[in-house]
Parts: C-alpha cells; structure tokens; sequence
C-alpha cells in the first residue's frame, strides 16, 4: 500500500469553484424550478469531513465495478472485458480466464459485477457486459459506430443493425480465483449496467435508454412520447427484475400486459450507472444521467414512470444542435408532469454520476446513512447526508485529486473504496 496522505473537504466558495472548473464551456444556462424545497443546490454540512485516502494501486485500466472476494482480494471488472483481482497489498492478477467476448463502444462495455449472497459456498457471481454481435471479434469501436453512424438513420434501418447485444452472465469464480467455470447467459436484452440483491433475493438490474430500436434520438426529442406509452416502457432506460435462475418473478408489475416485456419493473430513465439498496426502507435508490444537465437520484417503485424522454430537468447537448439553437428542450419540455416521479434530488449542471453507495459502517460513526456518489465530468466524490428521503447536505470530496470518480463501494471492514481515474483507494479515518 503506497503512503498515505492527510485530506481535508473543501466545501461552500471552494467545491463551487471546482465544479464550475470542471463543466464544458458550452455548459447549460437553463435553471429550473425545483418541485420541492431541498431538491437540488443543499448547503455543504457545517463540519467537514476529515479522513485519510490510502492508494492501493494506480496501475488498473479503466476499472468499472469492484467486489470483496472472502480472502480480502478485491474482484475487479475494467472496461475493456477484463475481469481481475487485486490483493489489499496492491498486487494485480493477470486476466481472469474464460470471461465473455466483450464489445467496447461508446458507453457500452463490461460493466458491473456482484456476488451471490451465498458465494462463499456456491462460488457464483454475476456480471453484466456488452456483447458483440454473430461473428464479430471482441474489440474497442469509436463512439462514432454506435452514435454518429446509428443515430442519423432511419429507425427501420436501426432496427435491423446487429450492433451487439446487452447480456447478464452468471458463472462460478474458480477456487484459485483465476477462472470463470460454468458461465451461463441469464438475459439478453437492454439491461447491462448495474446489479443488486433485492431484499427478497430477486436482482435489480439498471439499463439505459436504448434510442436506436424506438423513434428517438441520443438526448431526447422535441416532442410528446405520451401517446403510447408502452414505447417507452419497453425502450427508455428501465430497471429489470429478474431471478437469480434468470426467470421471471410472479408478481413482476407489467406480467398483466402483453405489449410490456415481462422483466420491466420501472422506467423513464436515461442512463442509470448507479444504484444501491437502502439499508433500513430496503428500497432501491437509482442514480440516472441526465443530458445536459438533469443528473436526478430516484427511489425507484414498481411499475412507475420516471419521466425520459419526455420529462427532464435537463436539456438537449448544445454541441449536438447543427442549427447553433442552446437550451433545446427534451420532450414536452417539463421538469415535472402528472403520472412522472420526481426525483429526490437533481444536478445543474451535470456531475455525470456513477458508483452509488449508503454507508453503514463503524469506521465513520458521523458518516452514518450517508449516501456517497462518484461524480466523474465532476471530478470529486458526493457525499449526501439524509433526513429520511430528504437530502439536507451535500459536501464534495477528492475534488483535489481531479479525477473522475466511477465506483464507491464500502468494504467489509467499514472503510469506503472507490476507483478514481486507473487507481484504487481506500478512505479510512485521521
């Protein structure tokens, strides 16, 4: 473990300073309305948190997902289709053996990875990736393959594109942790981002929104999705909700309606790249990227609409708009609408949020229930401190190590873990 450092949280003037630093210039001018008092912009808390960031190693390569294996290793999945472990001295493992051919392409790519409840005896986890389409090498493509050259087509020409496909893999992690044994294909189908252990042992999984198979662009259009909205129930970002056997739960909410895919339990999302169990409600939390602008948490419940596209505190890309328009509108252009959740919290402008974790440990006794979020076009850690559902502060950490922040998770010793650029830390107190 390389030595450690002492760090202090800036908060108020300077965390401000740092994220307007942090956003492009063509950066959004639209501010809208909050629905409720607290919903964005909390005041940073009167104490700062004080702790001390231990290195691990910086030597990964754009690493994705992380995961406590039983022996203290650390199981972690990098964005070009590897699967690796890393040992708490910092030593990393050559390749896992027998991970799945992997297509890398714009933000598709190997993604999450979770152990089984009961992985110190069966060995399983699951993982979710980009799949590359019949024939097709696993390989990087430029983001242009699956934007640029999708986007502008016709949307009966996109739908016979065989780009890849999204999948859930299950598969046992050899003993010697250096292979994967009996890999299976639980789902295939638009869900490939996040995964979690519901409380009744089902799986959440998070997918975004999938504009190349429905009559929309990357960032929304400037029109109404409410005349049919079974469209975007099969096609906005959703959350799944499967079995571990990969088969359907009997009281999935969309099972009555045939035109609904059976798995969907919530939708209206865009970008979901992180998500957590709430550990007293047991509800799931989804953390969801916005466009420009809009970044939201949610508390996701089943059979609900949380607004893509047609709802959004954001708005469409400035730099996407060959008429030199700003602020184009997503959808009807509402930040709130009858029948769409609100989101309990949201960002303008983006933070471009990832890792998504609550903490419960005894390291940090003041730091517990505290929700922490990756921020990576912000480029420091959240942390979100809780009344209920209710966010009353937000401080920024690891602004000063200005690199983007993509996973957080607690580890079994109470400490918090999170990837900043290639390294791994540990955040442990004075």
């Amino acid at each position: 473990m390389k030595p450690d450092r002492v760090i202090l949280m800036a908060a108020g003037a300077a965390a401000a300073a740092v994220l307007a630093a942090a956003a492009p210039a063509h950066a959004q001018l639209r501010e809208p309305t909050p629905a409720f008092v607290g919903q964005t912009e909390a005041p940073p808390p009167e104490t700062p948190s004080r702790f001390r960031v231990e290195t691990i190693t910086e030597d990964l390569t754009s690493p994705w997902a992380l995961a406590f294996l039983p022996n203290g290793d650390f199981l972690v999945t990098e964005r070009l289709g590897t699967m690796r472990t890393v040992t708490p001295g910092g030593d990393i493992s050559a390749p896992i053996e027998n991970v799945p051919p992997v297509k890398v392409v714009a933000a598709q790519s190997l993604h999450d990875v979770v152990l089984d409840p009961d992985f110190e005896r069966n060995r399983l986890l699951y993982f979710t990736y980009f799949a590359p389409a019949e024939g097709e090498e696993p390989a990087e493509w430029p983001a242009d393959h699956f934007y640029t050259e999708v986007w502008s087509k016709p949307l009966a020409e996109r739908r016979l594109m065989d780009l890849g496909t999204e999948r859930i893999g299950r598969a046992r992690l050899s003993a010697d942790n250096r292979r994967l044994e009996d890999v299976t294909v639980l789902y295939e189908g638009r869900a490939e981002r996040r995964i979690l252990f519901a409380p009744d042992g089902t799986l959440f999984v998070t997918g975004a929104d999938a504009f190349r198979f429905y009559d929309t662009d990357l960032d929304g259009m400037e029109h109404d999705f409410t005349d049919n909205p079974d469209i975007r129930r099969n096609f906005s970002g959703r959350v799944i909700r499967i079995n571990p056997d990969g088969t359907l739960p009997a009281d999935n909410p969309w099972l009555h309606r045939a035109t609904v895919a059976g798995e969907t339990y919530a939708h209206g999302f865009k970008d979901p790249e992180g998500a957590a169990i709430h550990p007293q409600t047991g509800d799931l939390w989804v953390i969801d990227h916005g466009p420009q602008g809009g970044d939201e948490i949610n508390i996701v419940r089943p059979g609900r609409d949380y607004g893509w596209p047609n709802v959004s505190y954001g708005v469409q890309y400035d730099d996407r708009q060959e008429d030199g328009r700003t602020n184009v509108p997503v959808g009807n252009g509402l930040t709130s609408m009858p029948g769409v959740e609100e989101p309990i919290y949201f960002w303008v402008p983006s933070i471009a949020p990832s890792g998504m974790a609550f903490y419960t440990g005894e390291l940090f006794p003041e730091w517990q229930g505290n929700l922490f979020i990756g921020a990576m076009a912000g480029m420091h850690l959240v942390r979100l401190v809780l009344d209920g559902p209710n966010i009353v502060f937000e401080e920024q950490l690891l602004a000063e190590l200005e690199s983007r922040i993509r996973e957080v998770r607690m580890g079994p010793d109470g400490a918090l873990y999170l990837f900043a650029g290639n390294s791994l830390r540990r955040l442990v107190p004075e």
